[in-house]
């Protein structure tokens, strides 16, 4: 069960800063465990799609994995030519405290910009519990639900 008392102690190492870590290192494609080593069995994702939960791991997993390869790029902390809509997946923003973090995000799909927000709760171990993903504006929705679509149908075959 998650911690409830999230008083921020900018001396004190959260939950969230060794998830947080661990998620950028997955991404870059330095954990050998990559997504066991992140996400618990019983971990939620809420996509900004799909109205239902989509609970576990496996299901979480397949959804990362479709999302990564349907907003494209290698994703990076701070890049700056998103927001021009150059491209490439990149994280613009960070809020973490406690057991919380909110990653806002850039890219560009089919020349389209996207702008989001990976909301991400995890355990006291670091372990990602709940992955929520919210889009705008709404054409960027559009594009991404048909690419998600698509991204799925691909990797489930």
């Amino acid at each position: 069960m998650p911690r409830t008392d999230h008083r921020y102690d900018p001396g004190v190492s959260q939950p969230i800063d060794t998830c947080i870590a661990n998620w950028h290192r997955h991404l870059r494609g330095e954990l050998s465990d990559g997504f066991n080593s992140l996400l618990r069995d019983d971990c939620v994702f809420l996509s900004p799609i799909v109205f239902t939960p989509q609970e576990g791991r496996a299901l979480t997993e397949l959804y990362l994995t479709a999302a990564g390869g349907s907003l494209g790029g290698e994703p990076e902390v701070g890049g700056s030519d998103a927001a021009s809509g150059g491209g490439g997946f990149r994280y613009v923003k960070e809020i973490l405290q406690g057991n919380q973090a909110m990653l806002e995000f850039e890219t560009s799909v089919e020349g389209r910009y996207v702008n989001g927000v990976d909301i991400i709760t995890c355990d006291d171990d670091g372990m990602i519990t709940e992955f929520k993903v919210m889009i705008r504006p709404l054409q960027a929705i559009n594009l991404v639900h048909t690419q998600m679509r698509a991204m799925l149908e691909k990797i489930s075959d």
